[in-house]
This record gives structure tokens, sequence and C-alpha cells, in this order.
């Protein structure tokens, strides 16, 4: 593809938008054709960098996301499951890269998201940093080389707004645990003790949430068995390595054939 790589982004004023925005300007190969905010809101029909506080950019927010799919390469969809379907499937009618780091999805929006599979490249990840998906190939080789005499538990912490509980990359780990051990996560995933729950049963993939304060992410993935602990551990200190990761995956994404990827593929670590 010649020229800058067109990408638009779901959500501009949030949190996590304008981090992607951020991360858009930040990329040579990239540039900033569209954004969406949702009806109603403050900065609709304004100019976003004057929203943002700063210069006109020349791209006015927007709150039709066809006009934005219609217009890029590639969108970034850090939203909710809800707007998140709804965007698949005008990514497949646009032949755009859909880049999802939306989480919360149950398994049946995720089997939702397939149909758009077909006609578009998705890349969705619960994370999308360099870090986290070289912990969750660790987990996994870790899984494979220990026997069940191991116990696994995940716990994470994130900031007191975060509103979905386990976190996306604590669900991706779990799933990464569990295919090393070539079991179902479904199967064997515990989401939660309270009162008299009895003893922890063999196998069982344990995952734990906490919320409190500004915490960004943290991740552990623990073994546990008589006399030893192996604990794995990543610490996210700034979501803008979120956003540069979506980045990549947006422009890695040009040229793809349509089909379901994640960041392991983006990577190039895909076994």
């Amino acid at each position: 593809m010649q020229g800058k790589v067109r990408i638009g982004v779901m959500g501009a004023a949030g949190r996590m938008g304008q981090m992607l925005i951020r991360a858009v300007g930040e990329a040579e190969a990239a540039t900033l054709t569209g954004v969406t905010e949702r009806p109603g809101h403050a900065w609709i029909g304004r100019d976003l960098g004057e929203a943002m506080g700063g210069p006109a950019r020349g791209v006015t927010v927007s709150d039709d996301p066809l006009e934005v799919f219609a217009g890029a390469d590639a969108v970034i969809d850090f939203t909710t499951p809800q707007a998140t379907l709804a965007n698949a499937a005008l990514a497949a009618q646009a032949r755009c890269v859909h880049v999802i780091g939306t989480t919360g999805f149950t398994d049946k929006e995720i089997a939702a998201l397939e149909p758009a599979q077909r006609h578009s490249v998705q890349v969705r990840a619960g994370n999308m940093s360099l870090g986290v998906n070289l912990l969750t190939l660790l987990t996994r080789k870790v899984a494979q080389a220990l026997g069940e005499d191991f116990d696994i538990e995940i716990v994470e912490m994130h900031h007191r707004h975060k509103v979905d509980a386990p976190s996306g990359t604590a669900l991706m780990l779990g799933e990464a645990a569990a295919a090393g051990r070539g079991v179902a996560f479904a199967d064997v995933a515990d989401r939660g003790r309270d009162g008299q729950t009895g003893a922890r049963r063999r196998g069982d993939i344990g995952l734990a949430a906490l919320r409190g304060g500004d915490v960004v992410g943290e991740h552990d993935v623990i073994f546990a068995a008589d006399g030893e602990r192996i604990v794995l551990r990543h610490l996210a200190t700034d979501r803008m390595i979120f956003a540069r990761g979506a980045v990549r995956a947006a422009l890695w994404g040009q040229g793809r054939k349509p089909g379901a990827y994640d960041m392991i593929d983006v990577l190039g670590m895909r076994d």
C-alpha cells in the first residue's frame, strides 16, 4: 500500500481513545482520518484537536461509525462488546482492518464476531502489549512442562473504574495455561470463591480480580506445588503500551487475508 495507512479510532473522548489518537500521531506510517463518539456527546461536530484542548487537526468528531470505516484502512476499537459487534459488521462491509481491544465479551458475543472475519482482517486481543503477549507464551510453555501437582492461579489488579472482571488479559492467560495442559479452559476455570467452597479441585485454574486506585494493570500467573512456587509477572505502568500495540496491529493487518488474528500473529511468534 502506497502512502500512509489511514486509521480511525472509536471512542475518541475516553482515556484509551485519546491515547490511541496520540499513538497514531506518533506512527510515521499512519495518519488519523476519523474518530467517533456516542450520539449526543459534547465533542460531536467539533474539530478533534480543539476538543482535546489543542490546535485544530482537521478531523471532525463524528457519531457515525460507518463514515469512519468508509474512510479508513484500519479502525481501532476499544469500546464495549455491543458496540464492537456492530462495528465488526461495518468493518466487513468496508473490507477494513478491525483492531479490537474491547474486553468483557461473553462466549456468545465472541462467536458473533466470526461472520465478519470472512470479509475483514480482525485482530482481537485482551491485551496488546508486547510484554503481556510474551507472558502468554511463557504461561503456555510452563503449564505444558509442569503437571497437575502444580496448581495454577491467576491474579490481576486494575484501577477502580474498570467495569469487567476478570480482565481480558487474565482470561487470555487462563486460556494459554489451559492450552498448555491440553484442556478446555471453560472446564477448569474457577472464577470466584466465597464461603465454604471445599478443597481446591486438582487441575483447576483459579482467577482472582482486585480493583483499586489508578493501577494500569498487574498480572501474576502462579504455579504452586508442595515446597515451591513459580511466579510469572507483568506490570504495566503506562497505557500507551496498549495503544502502540494496537497501532502496530493496524499497520500489520494491511494486505493480510481476511480472518481472525491476535497479537501473537502480529508479533510473529505463532508456533
